[in-house]
């Protein structure tokens, strides 16, 4: 640490349901926080939109909130810094405005399109044999199946409504977006870019944009936005935006990183193999690796991390979270889903959970709400409870949905573990999910490993977007950040719940095999 350490930093967590924002000190530390909801739109044909005048909107209202509130004096907030949801679409015209709806990352419109680019003669995964061999060559990856990649978004656009396409000056990502509205310029950072699989990262020193990749998806050049390190500075606040939210137009914005590769900076995992599982609308299994590889067959690979030169192990289940929210809104309380605050519903959770022996009287839970990416990527797999009985109680069914959501993390860690040819232990858990002491308690007794919780979980991608942004000001290095996380608990498996989880995750697994092909069938 340097001697700006008492400066202080704007972070944004900019969500799929909320826009978080905070002031941290310059060692991730929050000291103040507000939020404002931000609503998704389903279309039908798998649409999930957003308006980005409201994402603007709710920023602007929570920045101010806290700077007027005065708790650190305004001219001593020296930078902001933006961590964003990943995987989705903004089109904007050339004075940065959007000329349709945010697609996120829920989105697969695009999935036919795309197909069409990829396919061949003959095969692999629905892919041709050259274009699986270009993508993998040059990127590690190749874009999904699904259709949720941005790539897949600009496609949609381009044949579905040729007139937004055409008038498109640049394609951004969510952060990108919000950053063009701080500064007034067009960028991506490194990461952010990744998902529109056009960037050559085999030297990960030296990304670039690859004129053969985009020229086989059809798209233009021109309509990509120049390539940055998610740690340099972007630019300082535009004045109309300073003067808006009481800061001063000196104040830097550093070009930032997603959701993903903020968290695990919060998290305190940046070192090689060290690993970390967040819980939250979605889920992941993640660390940092010091070398390139793919598991195509389960939709891993490595990709540029948000710390320069880096990459870490991508991978990330649709639903963890999202499957106890569904829980409340559409089974316990569907005609009021506003009855109990968020808070209130998820502690009673925990109470109910923490009563109900280990196994729920061996129901099984598979938290497939909306398809799956990874471990296994097929849109078309659904949620289901499994050996349910007349004698099930609403205790037990509650408690197999959180040991559902932690058997497929146990499915994803195994294959990243098998990835990295190493043991992840401990690991470091994040996310809303990770404020339950009896979630945390199930991951260790289900993975059978030592789970550290973070202090203050949920701040994980805040504190991860404040730190990127102290590394980029100068203020702090990424060697120092796994000095700066502080642990509430640690959890230990307990050995007395080792075999009947196994016999349960086993069958897990089988639930799987058994009834793929049948999703498949009703949900082609």
């Amino acid at each position: 640490m340097n001697s700006e350490e008492n400066n202080f930093l704007l972070a944004v967590d900019h969500g799929t349901s909320a826009m978080k924002v905070a002031i941290t000190d310059s060692c991730g530390e929050v000291l103040a926080y507000d939020f404002e909801d931000t609503p998704i739109t389903l279309k039908k044909g798998g649409g999930a939109e957003q308006d980005p005048t409201l994402w603007w909107d709710a920023f602007v209202r929570a920045s101010k909130n806290l700077v007027q509130a005065n708790y650190v004096p305004a001219e001593r907030i020296v930078g902001v810094c933006v961590s964003s949801q990943w995987s989705g679409t903004v089109p904007v015209d050339e004075n940065g405005q959007h000329l349709w709806n945010a697609i996120i990352w829920m989105d697969t419109r695009g999935k036919p399109h795309l197909e069409k680019m990829m396919r061949g003669f003959i095969n692999i995964q629905g892919y041709s044999v050259l274009n699986l061999l270009r993508w993998l060559r040059k990127t590690g990856g190749i874009p999904t199946g699904s259709g949720k990649d941005p790539i897949a978004h600009i496609l949609w656009l381009k044949n579905e409504h040729p007139e937004v396409y055409n008038s498109t000056y640049m394609f951004l990502e969510c952060k990108d977006y919000l950053n063009l509205k701080l500064t007034g310029r067009f960028a991506a950072s490194y990461d952010s870019i990744m998902l529109h699989w056009v960037t050559d990262t085999r030297d990960i020193s030296n990304i670039k944009y690859d004129d053969g990749l985009i020229k086989k998806l059809g798209i233009h050049r021109e309509k990509l936005p120049p390539l940055m390190r998610s740690i340099d500075i972007l630019g300082d606040l535009k004045p109309d935006v300073a003067n808006e939210i009481g800061l001063s137009p000196t104040t830097k914005v550093v070009v930032g990183s997603p959701d993903l590769h903020s968290a695990i900076v919060g998290s305190g995992a940046v070192r090689n193999y060290e690993g970390h599982i967040y819980i939250g609308t979605s889920s992941w299994v993640l660390c940092h690796v010091p070398f390139k590889k793919t598991d195509i067959s389960h939709n891993m690979a490595s990709l540029p991390s948000a710390i320069p030169g880096r990459y870490f192990v991508a991978n990330e289940q649709e639903t963890a979270g999202a499957c106890l929210a569904f829980l409340r809104d559409n089974v316990l309380f569907p005609d009021d889903p506003q009855r109990f605050g968020k808070q209130e519903v998820y502690q009673e959770f925990d109470t109910i959970v923490e009563k109900v022996p280990p196994g729920s009287n061996k129901l099984i839970f598979t938290p497939w709400l909306y398809g799956e990416r990874t471990p296994v990527e097929d849109y078309t797999l659904r949620g289901g409870l499994h050996n349910i009985s007349l004698e099930a109680k609403r205790e037990e069914i509650i408690r197999a949905i959180f040991e559902g959501v932690a058997y497929n993390s146990r499915w994803l860690m195994e294959l990243v573990e098998k990835f990295i040819k190493k043991r992840m232990d401990p690991l470091n858990i994040i996310g809303g999910g990770a404020q339950s002491d009896v979630w945390c308690q199930i991951y260790a007794d289900v993975l059978n490993r030592t789970i550290r919780q973070i202090k203050d979980p949920i701040y994980a991608n805040i504190r991860g977007a404040a730190l990127i942004g102290a590394v980029g000001l100068g203020i702090c290095t990424f060697n120092e950040i796994p000095e700066l996380i502080q642990f509430s608990r640690t959890f230990q498996p307990n050995p007395e719940n080792r075999e009947l989880y196994d016999e349960l995750y086993k069958e897990f697994l089988n639930i799987y095999k058994n009834t793929k092909a049948m999703y498949r069938r009703l949900n082609k």
